[in-house]
Parts: structure tokens; C-alpha cells; sequence
């Protein structure tokens, strides 16, 4: 298990840099936390550490599932918020196994929707916010 502090906003980019270099060849990454915990904001920089264009990323709220490639890379990156989901059926209407096993980069929001359909090698993380506001990333 690995633990990353962010204690401040400037710091997300170079949290993001040390997310990549702890990375392996697994592909699916599930973020779990809070809302307003910062999954969204951490995926974002953890996308332009990727390589992928700042203006490219935002929220998929309204889309579920955002596409994004690495400029650097060419590496096709999901992004996906399941918030709204109203079940693991609707997700598999929707061909999230089929980008799950797509062997692109898959980071989820609010992966508890689709936890029973998750591959077994998916990657844990946990963002908690601490009272202070620091951020605590755990990978496991």
C-alpha cells in the first residue's frame, strides 16, 4: 500500500507525476472517496501527467464515460463518473466491460456502482480529506 500527501492544491501536479511512477500494467484504477474529496481534480492532473491536453479533461458527469489520449503516449485513457448510475445492469448496457477490458487506462468515480463487475486486478484508491484540508491518496 502506498500513501501520497497532497497538502495544498499546487501540489496536485506532482502527487500526480509520483501516481504515474508507482504504476504498473494494470489499466483499471477505481477511486473511491467522498464527494467533494477531489477525485475528479486528481484525475485530472493524473491526465495531463498522462500526457493529455489540460483543456481536455473536465467532470464526465453528464457523459459517464470521457475519452481522452495521451499527446505523448497516443494511449487512450477513460474517464468515467458512475454517480448517476442507477445499477450495475445500466453499466452493462452501457459496455463498460468492454472498456474495462479494452486494455486502455480506465479511472472511475464512484466505482462502488460497479463493483461487482470490476476485473479482479482493479486498482484501489482512496482519497480522504483530512480536517487540516491535506489530502491523503492510498493506493492498494
Amino acid at each position: 500500500m502506498n500513501t501520497i500527501i497532497i497538502n495544498s492544491l499546487e501540489e496536485i501536479d506532482e502527487a500526480a507525476r509520483r501516481f504515474v511512477e508507482m504504476m504498473d500494467d494494470r489499466t483499471v484504477y477505481a477511486f473511491y472517496g467522498e464527494m467533494g474529496a477531489g477525485k475528479t481534480t486528481f484525475i485530472n492532473a493524473l491526465s495531463r501527467a498522462l500526457g493529455v491536453e489540460d483543456d481536455a479533461t473536465g467532470s464526465p458527469s453528464f457523459a459517464i464515460v470521457n475519452e481522452y489520449r495521451s499527446d505523448t503516449t497516443a494511449e487512450l485513457i477513460y474517464h468515467f463518473d458512475l454517480y448517476r448510475l442507477e445499477s450495475v445492469e445500466e453499466a452493462l448496457d452501457l459496455g463498460v466491460e468492454d472498456y474495462f477490458d479494452s486494455g486502455a487506462l480506465c479511472l472511475i468515480e464512484w466505482p462502488e456502482r460497479v463493483e461487482d463487475i470490476l476485473p479482479d486486478d482493479t486498482v484501489k484508491v482512496t482519497i480522504k480529506v483530512e480536517e487540516s484540508g491535506q489530502r491523503h491518496i492510498t493506493v492498494s
